[in-house]
């Protein structure tokens, strides 16, 4: 339940909480806390998917040298596959909220639920692009995850990772039903359930000639 909050008001201590990468079918999804400093402002912040990469690379670079605090956390493959994209949101965000170097008075957090902390915390739907610190969180979550996939796209060419972020696009699909799946597609999402059943019974195909 939303407190009501103006959030003209609260800067003091206040964490901003936001996550990237609920929707992929490959790779961690990534969360971040950020609590800004009110005495050194930074100009432009935003949803990060309303910003060009350059930007949120300056950004990125601005909030990380400002801010009073701030905390990058994930929740891997085999923990979104374990606990499901839901719950791994939720722990990956209480990561990067308790390994703030600040404690919070107050976590906000991007979206219609809270993870459980250890400090007061509401709901902001599309906080990302209401809340400066919520906007500073999804910039750093969005920049390092998109770092994290430019790189996994050198180690398994061919899926176009790059490009699309490990998103479900057309591309993607067809490269996960030619080529198969990686050990960083999540087993637990459709789609590389498939890929995966489809691969098993080809192999047992075989075994059985």
């Amino acid at each position: 339940m939303q407190m009501g909050l103006d959030f003209t008001l609260v800067e003091d201590l206040v964490a901003g909480v936001d996550e990237v990468g609920r929707g992929p079918l490959c790779g961690a999804v990534v969360t971040a806390a950020v609590i800004l400093d009110p005495q050194r402002p930074i100009l432009g912040l935003n949803d990060s998917k309303k910003l060009t990469e350059a930007r949120r690379e300056k950004l990125f670079d601005e909030i990380c040298e400002k801010a009073l605090s701030f905390c990058i956390a994930r929740a891997e493959v085999e923990e979104i596959d374990e606990l499901n994209i839901l719950h791994a949101t939720m722990l990956a965000m209480q990561r990067a909220v308790e390994g703030l170097s600040v404690t919070p008075k107050l976590a906000l957090i991007d979206g219609n639920r809270c993870p459980k902390l250890s400090v007061p915390s509401a709901p902001v739907v599309k906080g990302d692009s209401q809340v400066p610190a919520i906007a500073a969180a999804s910039i750093l979550a969005k920049v390092t995850r998109d770092r994290e996939m430019a790189a996994f796209e050198l180690i398994y060419p061919g899926y176009g990772i790059g490009g699309h972020k490990g998103y479900p696009t057309p591309v993607h699909l067809e490269a996960l039903a030619r080529l198969g799946p990686t050990p960083i597609h999540r087993r637990s999402f459709a789609p590389v359930r498939a890929a995966y059943e489809a691969r098993d019974a080809v192999s047992n195909g075989f075994a059985e000639v």
